[in-house]
């Protein structure tokens, strides 16, 4: 068994001497005949990537194209305008990123800015967070923060944490549309903090947005920092490589342009209309195969590396909003989807190994493998082992133990964990996600799920309007959820209505008082005054 299982990996392993990335697809259990089945089906899926880096439609939603594969190699995209706009941007990003390290652009007291504080939500901060947190270390240039979300403590957090340094932090407001609820709350809130300690928010703010957005034009108006550019062929979840992510990385102190090119290497590698040799094609069909094509079992994404322990929830937004969708794209009801999740080895050991292995069979398993332990020698904790020895063994032990239980998984292994490396394992499942979309027939670039959300909060905060608008109409008289609803001649929304009076009950903010009722959705609510 284990000499089969050593022929199918030596049969079965990709490599990129370039990258120095490899893919083992050994433990995935199709056969040569899988392939030769497959490969019309990924023949189409390369003419259709084709076609979308060539400039083509390809989010009907928005008639716009997708071009995240331009930003690292400019001279691919569609007209010579737009490949001189990239090329701008990103000498922009360079120059400002040095410019203050400098000391060149300084806080207005005077003194260096030493720390940055990003805010945005989605991919616009997922990317930069995966990238800050594998690539950061104590030697950053700047000591890098987020808000990536409206949680009004999470925020306060973040603010007490700057505490005195406030003066002293930049911040990076990230918003294509420049209207997205959550950024806008975030950039809301800095702003008082800003002003409340006595500063001017403007002379620490930079935008990175689309042209004439809501954002642009604060920025414009206010006298921010500096504006840079998010185009509307950039998806959010694809915006890592763009001033999205670069501008963070460049002010924090990574090599950018290592990180460019990393992914450039892997988009060259991934073009291969080879099968065998195009590693992201092998990651497709593996993922085919391990969930029958209808997303039958989860992803679930270990690494064996502490700084890459964000990279499973960047790739939650980047595989689930890509290939969940209802509808495929001849208009048929398909439910598609891969569900993503994961921990960092070893710690998974002590976390949910026992189920995967023994229990229910719902996922099969990507293993991330990285050669170097650290920059320094390594002492020895026993006899002939290092603390990073007993990191491998631990990976390699998993790895067998779920496959003698019939666990399928495949390994992903890089030498170290690098700016190149970074980009790489980016451009890989960037390219790996359109070619799963082609095969299952989808559109892996529109998100009308996403959108029905923000429609659904946008009608629950508009109710609750007319609710603090009644409280306040009669504010001597104490209702039920039950009450207002049918007041308010929403009868069927009971439920959410007693959900937002909850809510404002909890919170002093709008002025609304609740008397307990027997039950809990008897409770009173009124209008309190002052």
């Amino acid at each position: 068994m284990q000499k089969q299982l050593w022929e199918r990996y030596k049969g079965r392993l990709y490599h990129d001497a370039e990258l120095d990335l490899a893919v083992d697809t050994s433990r995935i259990n199709f056969g040569d005949g899988f392939l030769n089945e497959m490969e019309p089906r990924l023949q189409k899926a390369y003419a259709e990537m084709e076609k979308l880096e060539a400039g083509a439609e390809a989010n009907p939603d928005e008639g716009r194209m997708v071009g995240h594969y331009w930003l690292r190699a400019p001279e691919l995209a569609p007209s010579p305008d737009m490949s001189e706009e990239i090329k701008a941007t990103l000498s922009s990003v360079k120059a400002f990123a040095g410019s203050v390290h400098a000391g060149n652009i300084i806080a207005p007291d005077g003194n260096r800015f030493t720390r940055l504080l990003v805010v945005g939500i989605g991919g616009s901060a997922l990317g930069p967070q995966f990238v800050a947190d594998a690539l950061g270390s104590h030697l950053d240039r700047m000591k890098i923060s987020f808000f990536d979300n409206t949680d009004p403590d999470g925020m306060d957090k973040v603010m007490g944490e700057l505490g005195k340094e406030l003066k002293r932090t930049l911040v990076v407001v990230i918003s294509k549309s420049g209207g997205t609820k959550e950024t806008r709350n975030g950039m809301l809130e800095a702003s008082r903090v800003f002003a409340d300690a006595g500063l001017n928010f403007a002379a620490h703010a930079v935008a990175v947005t689309g042209s004439g957005s809501d954002l642009d034009r604060t920025a414009s108006h206010e006298g921010w920092l500096a504006t840079f550019p998010m185009w509307d062929w950039v998806g959010g979840r694809t915006s890592v490589t763009s001033a999205v992510g670069l501008l963070p990385a460049a002010l924090q102190g990574i090599d950018i342009d290592r990180l460019l090119e990393g992914a450039r290497l892997c988009d060259r590698a991934t073009r291969s209309k080879v099968t065998r040799e195009n590693p992201a094609a092998l990651l497709a069909l593996s993922w085919f195969h391990a969930t029958g094509g209808k997303g039958e079992k989860d992803m679930v994404i270990l690494p064996y590396k502490d700084r890459l322990l964000l990279f499973s929830r960047y790739l939650q937004q980047l595989i689930m909003e890509s290939l969940g969708k209802e509808l495929d794209l001849s208009g048929n009801k398909v439910l598609q989807g891969i569900t993503v999740y994961g921990n960092k080895g070893a710690t998974d050991q002590h976390a949910y190994v026992q189920q995967l292995r023994e229990g229910v069979h719902n996922f099969f398993a990507t293993f991330i493998e990285v050669l170097k332990d650290r920059e320094k020698p390594s002492m020895q904790v026993e006899p002939g082992a290092t603390s990073g020895d007993y990191l491998s063994g631990f990976f390699q032990g998993t790895r067998a133990a779920l496959y003698e239980k019939g666990r399928e998984s495949l390994t992903i292994t890089v030498n170290e964990v690098s700016p190149l490396t970074v980009g790489a394992l980016i451009a890989l499942y960037e390219r790996a996600v359109g070619l799963y979309a082609s095969l299952v027939n989808i559109n892996a670039y529109h998100q009308p799920g996403v959108e029905a959300g923000k429609k659904a909060a946008g009608t629950v905060l508009k109710l609750q309007g007319e609710i603090l608008g009644m409280l306040r109409k009669q504010p001597n008289r104490e209702f039920t959820a039950e009450d207002l609803a049918m007041t308010l001649a929403r009868p069927d929304e009971a439920e959410t209505v007693f959900l937002v009076l909850r809510h404002l009950a909890a919170n002093p903010d709008h002025g609304v008082g609740v008397a307990k009722g027997e039950r809990l959705w008897e409770n009173r609510f009124r209008a309190l005054k002052g």
